[in-house]
């Protein structure tokens, strides 16, 4: 017979933990639900805003169940904190490893693993956006062991990647798990990746290179923003740093701000949408223009990026992969551009749809043709466009320069994510 599990956790906002509210988490066989409840105090607050599209401001508990396999048990921003597929993966195996150690010493563990464990597995001081979890005695959630660091500096990279490739080989030891534990991200999927402070003391993302990598994948990302930012893109700032010669893409987070947790929502909560449905740009478009506080800027940002990913070839542009923050008053901006990859060997099919009646798209053309939808003239699209294809094409100089360091055979295995048919495309419309 199936054991309930129940669990409840306190929700704060902020780096000031203000409470918001309670998350209580159900298991009972293959049944899962979750429910939020908001404190009195948040609904009464000056700052108080709907944490999330989907958890309406209302003293009532709201209930939510996952509508596919696929999809979150819990509330879309809640959910937006749940670890990456890497951190999901380090995680599972810490708690195998650990019952495996308690059974040889004839000691009892825990269960399986359930979602809300997961949820919990992240750091608290590198849980993405403003949302914090803390349990009865107030210990925010995920805190390290007593006597361990907590977000490890710059200067530990090396035993941070070596302790990751022991996981992606499946060598990993107690101890390599034991330092990564609570050390994995939100943002990003199964690369291989660690929350870092850097030299500045600002928190970033370290992106290791695969043990399955066939190209300079961390090279030609930093290439990528890099690229976005000469296009007039707002994009992650993000270099290469070294790891006994091993290039690490450090790329620094854009949810905090002089010490500040800034609450983040992705494009899929955004949207409220489940992970097996297709959407559109344009139906991000119009959620900007119901929640942004500065409608025009956004949408030319984002039809900006839409062009940018088709010229380099960026197709894993899936809704997780754009977010937005908060600026007041229930009000969002565009984040940073982030996870932008080009991708050689792929179709240009965008994974976000180009419009609804479009579908799938990679073609300029379309792109140009439908500005309309993210409010600019034909005139105003070009010049964008513009901006965009003198920066990608300056691509293998940047490259090759010493802040990628990109060798040439690194660079020709990426050219076709760059030259190919939508840049003449590019060229003839700007020619006209």
């Amino acid at each position: 017979m199936a054991v309930p599990v129940e669990r409840t956790v306190s929700v704060a906002l902020g780096s000031s933990a203000l409470p918001v509210g309670r998350l209580t988490y159900a298991k009972l066989g293959s049944r899962e639900s979750s429910a939020f409840v908001y404190d009195r105090s948040w609904l009464q607050h000056d700052a108080h805003f709907a944490i999330s599209p989907d958890l309406v401001l209302t003293a009532e508990r709201q209930f939510r169940k996952a509508p596919t396999r696929n999809d979150s048990v819990f509330h879309f921003a809640i959910a937006d904190t749940e670890p990456d597929g890497w951190g999901c993966r380090v995680i599972a195996r810490d708690h195998a490893k650990r019952r495996k150690i308690a059974q040889e010493q004839g000691k009892s563990f825990g269960g399986a693993l359930t979602e809300m464990d997961y949820l919990l597995g992240v750091d608290d001081e590198s849980r993405v956006g403003a949302i914090r979890f803390a349990n009865d005695q107030g210990i925010f959630q995920r805190m390290v062991e007593d006597g361990d660091r907590r977000t490890p500096p710059l200067i530990e990279l090396a035993q941070l990647f070596g302790a990751s490739r022991a996981v992606e080989r499946g060598t990993e030891t107690e101890a390599d798990l034991h330092y990564l534990r609570g050390r994995g991200t939100s943002l990003g999927g199964m690369r291989p990746k660690c929350t870092i402070v850097d030299e500045g003391g600002h928190l970033a993302i370290g992106k290791f290179p695969s043990v399955h990598d066939e190209r300079a994948v961390t090279r030609a990302e930093v290439l990528a923003l890099r690229l976005a930012q000469r296009g007039g893109i707002d994009a992650s700032h993000a270099r290469i740093v070294h790891s006994d010669n091993v290039p690490v893409a450090l790329i620094r987070r854009f949810d905090r701000h002089n010490g500040n947790r800034i609450p983040y929502l992705s494009a899929a909560s955004l949207l409220q949408a489940s992970r097996e449905e297709d959407h559109s740009y344009t139906e991000i478009a119009e959620r900007i223009l119901v929640v942004s506080d500065d409608p025009r800027r956004d949408l030319t940002e984002l039809w900006r990026r839409i062009v940018f990913s088709m010229l380099i070839t960026n197709v894993d542009d899936h809704l997780q992969n754009h977010g937005f923050l908060h600026v007041g008053h229930g009000q969002w901006r565009l984040a940073p551009a982030f996870d932008l990859n080009p991708m050689p060997d792929k179709d240009r099919e965008l994974k976000t749809w180009l419009t609804e009646e479009a579908g799938p798209s990679g073609s300029i053309e379309e792109a140009v043709a439908a500005a309309a939808y993210f409010h600019l003239t034909h005139d105003a699209a070009l010049d964008v466009l513009g901006t965009v294809y003198l920066a990608v094409r300056s691509w293998r100089e940047m490259a090759l320069s010493k802040e990628i360091g990109m060798t040439a055979r690194e660079a020709d295995e990426f050219e076709p994510a760059f030259e190919h048919a939508e840049i003449a495309a590019a060229n003839r419309l700007l020619a006209r």
